[in-house]
C-alpha cells in the first residue's frame, strides 16, 4: 500500500456545536412518516448551531454528506435542495458521498476548509434514509413524490451494494458482499490464535455491550437490553439466548445481532477556527473540541482484508501527523456495521492490546462503564446505522462525552482524547483524533 505523509494544519480548528436526530424507522411511525431530507438535515443543523450559539449568518459554507443518493434521494444536487431548512439559502455548499465513511470524512472536509483560512466557520452534516426510498420505487427515472417513502427491505438494499464494488474485476476474498461479513473475524481467529467458540463469545458480547450503551441513549434505535429479551423468550441467561436460533449465524462467525440496524437519521457539527471562537461564538457554554488530525485511506474490495489494511494506514497517518500515542486515548469509536470492526480497529489503533482485546470485550470492559469504553452510543447494531449520518452521530456522541454531558451513559473518566475510526463498504477508511481544549 502507498504511504502518505500528512502536513500540519495551518491553524487550529475546533468543533463548537453538534446536533443529532433520533435514529429511527420514519415510515413506521405516523408522527415521522413523511419527513423529508431537508427536515432531517435541517433539524440536526439547527441543533448544532444552537449548541454552538451561532446563527446561520455566522456560518460561511456547508457540507452535505449522503452515502447513497442512489437509494435515498431524488435529487442530482441534494445539497442545494435543503438550504432553506436551516437558513442558509444562497450560501456555498458541496455534496459528497463516501459510503458509510461519509460522516467521518465530513469532518475532514470541514476541517480542511477552515484550516486553510478560506472559511472561519462551516457547517458539516450528513443525512440518510437508510430504511426507505422515495415513492414510487419503480425505476430511477420515474418522478418521485416529494415526501412519500416506501420501506427498503434488506434484500433490496443488498442488491444496490454491488454499486460499491469494482464490477469488472473482483477476487473471491472479500469482494462479493456475501463474503464480507466473516473476513475480519476469520483473520482475528487465525492471527491471534483464539478458538471459534471464543470468537463467537466475543461477537455476542460486543452486541450485548453495544445494547447496554444504547439502552441509556434516548436517540438510539434499539433500547431493550438483551438480558431482558432473553428472559422474555424463556432463557435463564443471556448467552444461551445469543447462541440460540433467535440469533442465527449468517456464515462461519457473524450472527444476526452483529449486523447493522439500517435506519433513518441525520447529524451535524459546527466547525470553527479556534482563534475565531471568541468573535464568532461569543456565548459558547462548553469547551471546544479540537480536531487534531484526520488520517485517510481507501482500499477497494480487490485488496485482500481491505478494511484491516486501510485502517492500519489511516491510523499510522494520524498518529504520525499529530504525535499522539495510543496510550493517550480515553475513548474509541468504530463504525461497526459489521460488529467485528470495533475489536479489530481498536487493536490496530493500540487502544486495546494486540491479541487481548477480545478478553476486554467479554469482561465488559468496553461498555460505557468499563475502563476502555467503545461506541458509547450503542454502535451500528443498536444505535442504528443511518449510513452517512452514522459517522457524524459518533462525532456528536464523542463531543458530548468529552463535555461530560451524557447523563446515565457518561463514561467513568472524562475523556480528553478520542479516536473515531470510520469505515465505508469497499472503500474509504478514516481515523479522526479529537482533544478537549483546556481552559
Amino acid at each position: 500500500m502507498n504511504r502518505t505523509t500528512l502536513g500540519k494544519y495551518q491553524r487550529s480548528v475546533s468543533i463548537i456545536g453538534v446536533g443529532c436526530t433520533p435514529f429511527m424507522y420514519t415510515v413506521d411511525n405516523p408522527e415521522t412518516n413523511g419527513l423529508t431530507e431537508g427536515e432531517l438535515f435541517g433539524y440536526a443543523a439547527l441543533k448544532a448551531m444552537e449548541d454552538a450559539g451561532v446563527n446561520p449568518q455566522d456560518v460561511d459554507f456547508y457540507f452535505h454528506g449522503q452515502a447513497s443518493p442512489l437509494n435515498g434521494s431524488n435529487y442530482l444536487t441534494p445539497n442545494i435542495q435543503i438550504g432553506n431548512w436551516f437558513g442558509m439559502k444562497g450560501k456555498g455548499s458541496i455534496h459528497h458521498s463516501e459510503a458509510c465513511c461519509t460522516g467521518y470524512l465530513a469532518i475532514e472536509q470541514a476541517v480542511n476548509a477552515v484550516a486553510s483560512g478560506k472559511y472561519n466557520c462551516v457547517l458539516t452534516g450528513c443525512v440518510e434514509f437508510g430504511d426507505s426510498i422515495p415513492a414510487p420505487a419503480t425505476s430511477v427515472e420515474a418522478p418521485k413524490h416529494p415526501y412519500k417513502r416506501e420501506k427498503m427491505t434488506m434484500d433490496k438494499f443488498l442488491a444496490t451494494t454491488s454499486w460499491l464494488y469494482d464490477r469488472a474485476y473482483a477476487r473471491s476474498l472479500m469482494a462479493p458482499m456475501e463474503l464480507i461479513y466473516d473476513d475480519a473475524a476469520e483473520d482475528y481467529v487465525r492471527t491471534r490464535g483464539i478458538t471459534a467458540q471464543e470468537m463467537d463469545d466475543t461477537l455476542n458480547w460486543m452486541a450485548i455491550n453495544n445494547r447496554r450503551n444504547a439502552a441509556k441513549n434516548p436517540l438510539a434505535l434499539e433500547r431493550t437490553e438483551f438480558e431482558d429479551i432473553a428472559k422474555e423468550k424463556g432463557f435463564d441467561n443471556v448467552m444461551d439466548y445469543m447462541r440460540s436460533p433467535y440469533n442465527p449465524k449468517m456464515g462461519d462467525f457473524l450472527r444476526m445481532e452483529g449486523v447493522e440496524r439500517k435506519c433513518d437519521g441525520a447529524a451535524a457539527a459546527i466547525v470553527c477556527a479556534t482563534e475565531m471562537i471568541p468573535e464568532i461564538a461569543k456565548n459558547l457554554k462548553h469547551r471546544p473540541i479540537e480536531v487534531l488530525g484526520v488520517g485517510s485511506a481507501a482500499c477497494e474490495s480487490t485488496t485482500p482484508h481491505f478494511e484491516l489494511r486501510a485502517t492500519e494506514e489511516a491510523v499510522r497517518q494520524v498518529y504520525e501527523m499529530t504525535g499522539v500515542q495510543p496510550e493517550e486515548l480515553d475513548l474509541f469509536f468504530a463504525n461497526d456495521f459489521i460488529i467485528t470492526s470495533h475489536l479489530c480497529a481498536a487493536e490496530i489503533a493500540g487502544y486495546l492490546p494486540y491479541g487481548e482485546g477480545w478478553k476486554y470485550i467479554c469482561e465488559g470492559r468496553t461498555a460505557y462503564d468499563g475502563d476502555k469504553p467503545i461506541n458509547t452510543n450503542g454502535g451500528r447494531t443498536s444505535f442504528g446505522h443511518a449510513h452517512a449520518a452514522s459517522g457524524m452521530a459518533d462525532v456528536y456522541e464523542a463531543c458530548m462525552q468529552m463535555r461530560g454531558e451524557c447523563g446515565e451513559r457518561q463514561v467513568k473518566k472524562l475523556p480528553k482524547t478520542t479516536m473515531l475510526r470510520g469505515y465505508g463498504g469497499a472503500q474509504n477508511v478514516a481515523a479522526v483524533l479529537l482533544r478537549t481544549i483546556e481552559e
